[in-house]
């Protein structure tokens, strides 16, 4: 998340804004999330595939564990995402900030889809994955948080937290998404094409759904509430400092982390990729019927989160 720049900070928060500005402002910051979270979200998708692309076709089980494994550091890394650029977004403004995340997040997508498989260029499939895999997690951690400091910064005192929330959405959007187009591919391709080479057409994709959202967020202005700050010398130094050194901040970060977010994490996660493997691995359920039955369960574990 974008670290605010000091404790009284709220003195600076902008006036209500017109109902169709915010709307616009959310719409432009909640699909470039969306777009990120499905560039996240479908290496999840296809860890079964992926994984024997990665791995030598008899480590069995290990491989998809590895590739559980290199999908669960992109989430290790997102704490300090968050922090490296909450504080370049403190620093410079949301705007580049949020264009940086995008094109990381995009450029490491499309990578993904062009790296060879263990067949190729053995070991060094799996390790040039986990790197791409690393910089997603931190540009997500960027821009999740971003999306929702960027929307505050817009929305009136009184009703931050009812326009920052539709940001929350997008992450079962994106994964909706993820499982749409992947479902379509191998449709088209049939299931012996998909797993061969298909599987790489929904990373690909993804560098014309980033260009789409690059082009909006280069249409889109700076926070009114960072554009005064600036203007009137206000901008924070060392925002980590100031806002860690407070204890009132520390303390809410800390219940935040631990008493709010960490569980529903592991609920949601499970949920949405455990479930994916188990029902293929374990249940020995269609590919496709194992996405249908995702597909027609998000709104509810949605909604129930």
């Amino acid at each position: 998340m974008f670290i605010l720049e000091k404790p009284n900070i709220t003195n600076f928060m902008s006036e209500a804004l017109p109902k169709t500005s915010i709307f616009k402002v959310i719409g432009a910051s909640s699909l470039g999330t969306l777009i990120e979270w499905y560039d996240f979200y479908i290496f999840g998708s296809l860890a079964v595939i992926i994984g024997h692309q990665l791995f030598p076709e008899d480590a069995g089980a290990s491989a998809l564990i590895n590739t559980l494994a290199i999908f669960a550091a992109g989430f290790i890394v997102r704490p300090f995402g968050a922090l490296v650029f909450g504080r370049l977004g403190d620093l410079i403004g949301r705007k580049y900030t949020f264009l940086l995340t995008l094109v990381l997040m995009g450029g490491s997508t499309f990578l993904i889809g062009l790296i060879p498989s263990y067949k190729t260029i053995s070991y060094a499939a799996p390790i040039l994955v986990l790197i791409l895999r690393l910089i997603q997690g931190l540009a997500l951690g960027g821009e999740y948080g971003g999306a929702a400091t960027y929307v505050a910064e817009h929305a009136p005192k009184n009703r931050r937290g009812f326009f920052t929330s539709w940001i929350q959405t997008t992450a079962t959007l994106g994964l909706f998404l993820s499982l749409g187009i992947i479902v379509i591919t191998k449709n088209i391709l049939g299931a012996e094409t998909f797993g061969e080479w298909g599987w790489r057409i929904p990373f690909l994709l993804s560098i014309l759904l980033v260009g789409v959202s690059i082009y909006i967020r280069m249409k889109m202005h700076e926070s009114p509430m960072f554009t005064k700050l600036k203007s009137e010398g206000k901008i924070s130094k060392n925002p980590l400092k100031e806002s860690f050194n407070n204890k009132a901040n520390f303390k809410m970060v800390l219940l935040a982390l631990f008493g709010a977010t960490m569980g529903q994490g592991v609920i949601w996660y499970t949920g949405q990729f455990y479930a994916q493997s188990f029902l293929e691995n374990t249940c020995k359920l269609d590919f496709n019927d194992s996405r249908y039955i995702l597909l027609g369960a998000l709104p509810l574990l949605h909604h129930f989160l």
